[in-house]
């Protein structure tokens, strides 16, 4: 109606004095409804009238229809893969084609998602970019803490911890759409959670307690199930929450979250065994859990176990932090010219892209009868060098998918280096090291973030896939680290300092013999 006065909808009506409301038009722009049709006011007299109105002060404005009469939070819920990250289509399409220097005449944008203004997108950017500092900081103290505390107290307690907390911060970000509160309060959920373990204990916990419930030969394969799980839950939440989101608003998604984090609480908490042999009650707020992670690469009597610790963390970081920045720019490098990519395409690569976990699931599985699990790591390392390559220099749809297709084995590397890390040490110290692995993945994401998100739009001058090239190339550290260990490893020598360093692993081989 001419009259209506929802806000962010093409109908409203300027207040007295003939000034528009741009701000409510900026946020409709984040939510999907495309921004009123307005005269263009002096960007100094906008300014000054919001300061007198207050609408600029850390408070969301009121909603377009279109997302259920709630006001959405600015940053993402929680944490991994796509349900980390959330972002519109039109936010994809807008950064990309500002990062080329204007739409390319071979590609159309969709007239149904406008672009998000500059500003709108650097302001939700900024507090993501809160969420997660303040998520990572307050996780690093809390999981190194608990982490070593479950190899004593047991792994359900620090399943159901995390699961609770982002519960907790599931609750508060529909407080804030509810009750339309300042975007300052998802800090509070954020904490709430990162005080909890967050996402990054829960994972840590999950192949904690693989690697007590399996032996030696069988812990690689474990902890690859686990990592198509993920895959598997990433995919998930990419084709169920944006379509449910552009349908129902961002209330329904987030009562989803509640639903599913109480589930798994419940069920850490009544249908897990628990997998620690002998649980006994300790202090929770103790320096020792913190020393428990420092005497994994610190204590002197591990010998070649403590350097190949190193090495093998440093072969992860740079593996994560690879595959993290890569994945970040997949969408954009589809939606710019040359490949000029519409949402079936995007799509249909998204499934090529999350289809690597159950292929590299498969192929570790089959490569595992004839090789040892240092060389199926290289040659998924070889899989993931050649289809970067082959996405960097891919300038047709085609060549483009041949390197999705290279990937198929590159998911496997990850798996075998958590196993061989998991060996090295105790079984009293699985937590301990599994918490030191998953706060360095949570190093990865930031790193990666920042790096190959700052270095896609510098490089699009003279090459759009140098973000991918140098990942490729970064990829020959851990190819080269991993060869040389398992090299060293087929001498007798080594063997036997490996043996000495892990208790559990000279009684082991002592049984056997």
């Amino acid at each position: 109606m001419p009259g209506a006065t929802c806000s962010g909808a093409r109908g409203e009506q300027a207040p007295e004095g003939g000034r528009p409301p741009r701000e409510r038009g900026r946020w409709g722009a984040v939510w999907g409804s495309p921004p009123a049709n307005k005269p263009r006011a002096r960007p100094g007299r906008a300014r000054k009238g919001h300061a007198r109105r207050g609408r600029t002060r850390g408070r969301l404005p009121s909603p377009p229809p279109s997302s259920g009469g709630r006001a959405p939070p600015a940053g993402p819920p929680h944490t991994r893969g796509a349900a980390r990250r959330p972002r519109t289509a039109a936010a994809q399409r807008s950064r990309g084609s500002r990062a080329e220097g204007g739409h390319h005449p071979l590609c159309v944008a969709s007239p149904t998602a406008p672009p998000l203004p500059q500003a709108t997108e650097t302001l939700v950017a900024h507090w993501n970019l809160y969420l997660n500092l303040a998520g990572f900081f307050v996780g690093l103290f809390s999981v190194t803490l608990l982490g070593p505390w479950s190899d004593s107290a047991g792994r359900r307690p620090a399943l159901i911890l995390p699961a609770l907390g982002m519960t907790l911060q599931a609750a508060v970000s529909l407080a804030v759409m509810y009750l339309r509160l300042p975007v300052v309060y998802l800090l509070l959920g954020r904490l709430l959670s990162g005080l909890s373990g967050d996402y990054t204990l829960l994972l840590a916990t999950c192949f904690a307690y693989a690697a007590d419930t399996s032996d030696r030969r069988a812990r690689t394969f474990r902890v690859a199930v686990l990592e198509a799980c993920l895959g598997l839950a990433g995919m998930a939440a990419s084709l169920i929450g944006g379509r449910w989101r552009e349908a129902h608003g961002y209330v329904a998604p987030f009562w989803l979250v509640v639903a599913a984090s109480l589930a798994a609480a419940l069920y850490a908490a009544v249908g897990l065994r628990e997998s620690v042999a002998r649980p006994r009650p300790v202090a929770l707020l103790s320096l020792r859990h913190y020393r428990a992670v420092c005497r994994l690469y610190g204590a002197p009597a591990r010998g070649w176990a403590r350097r190949k610790l190193a090495l093998y963390s440093l072969a992860f970081f740079v593996l994560a932090t690879v595959h993290f920045g890569t994945a970040e720019l997949l969408v954009l490098y589809e939606l710019g010219p040359p490949l000029c990519w519409g949402p079936g395409l995007v799509g249909y690569g998204l499934a090529a892209h999350y289809l690597a976990y159950l292929s590299s699931l498969a192929g570790l599985r089959l490569l595992q009868g004839c090789l040892a699990d240092g060389w199926v790591a290289e040659l998924g390392l070889l899989s993931n060098l050649a289809g970067l390559l082959a996405i960097a220099l891919a300038a047709t749809t085609p060549v483009m998918f041949t390197g999705y297709g290279l990937l198929f084995l590159s998911m496997a590397a990850t798996p075998v280096i958590r196993s061989k890390l998991s060996r090295l040490v105790d079984e009293t110290e699985q937590g301990a090291l599994f918490a030191a692995v998953a706060c360095v993945e949570g190093l990865c994401l930031l790193v990666a973030t920042g790096v190959f998100s700052s270095l896609y739009p510098a490089s699009l001058s003279f090459m759009k896939g140098f973000p991918f090239l140098l990942g490729a190339l970064l990829l020959l550290v851990p190819v080269a680290i991993i060869g040389w260990i398992e090299i060293k490893d087929s001498k007798p020598e080594y063997n036997r300092f490996t043996d000495v360093a892990s208790p559990a692993q000279n009684e082991e081989h002592h049984r056997a013999g």
